[in-house]
């Protein structure tokens, strides 16, 4: 006679399945894709007149297909992006009457908190980028541009407020430094530029 054969109890594996589910869920961390923080202006209004800009008011960066830096038509280092363009938009010299004319003009703002009028740059940091350009050259020249903008607001923030613009928590003075330093990037659509 033939043995009874025991039959596994498989009630228990239904819930032993579904609690490893709900560990392997909450112990798994998801990559979250990080981009470039930039708040887009909104669209214009159709019957704006197109506003010029005088050519010395524009800090021209273009990155070949080869990720070769041209900054105002000369061969430029990434790793001198940051200061050119600090020094751009700083325009230490603005009474120097010696100041070249690749310097921005500025202009009179009223500013209450950072003491009635402050001279705030009209610069604009035009970038344009080849189609083949890489997209690793193309964030380190973004962060370059954007570190430019971010210490020069922390230097005008030590100087009115005695710390760093990112450490304000008054919006009233987070706007003070950013009508004092705005964020004067004009990105042009990518073309075929070229290099060698």
């Amino acid at each position: 006679m033939a043995r009874p054969v025991n039959e596994i109890n498989a009630g228990s594996m239904a819930d032993i399945a579904f609690l490893l589910l709900i560990f392997f869920l909450v112990t798994t961390t998801m990559d979250i894709d990080t981009g470039i923080t930039r708040k887009l202006p909104p669209p214009p209004p159709e019957e704006m007149e197109d506003i010029k800009v005088k050519e010395r008011n524009i800090f021209k960066v273009l990155v070949n297909k080869n990720d070769n830096l041209l900054v105002n038509n000369k061969p430029g280092d990434i790793r001198l992006l940051r200061e050119q363009a600090k020094d751009f938009l700083s325009n230490p010299n603005l009474r120097n009457p010696n100041t070249p004319e690749d310097r921005p003009e500025k202009r009179e703002k009223d500013i209450p908190l950072l003491g009635g009028t402050v001279y705030v740059s009209k610069g604009v940091i035009s970038l344009k980028n080849d189609r083949g350009t890489s997209y690793d050259m193309y964030i380190q020249v973004q962060n370059e541009l954007a570190a430019a903008i971010r210490e020069l607001r922390d230097e005008l923030s030590n100087q009115y407020f005695g710390m760093n613009f990112s450490q304000l928590s008054d919006s009233d003075k987070i706007d003070a430094i950013q009508d004092a330093i705005p964020v004067a990037i004009s990105e042009a659509e990518p073309e075929d530029i070229g290099g060698k």
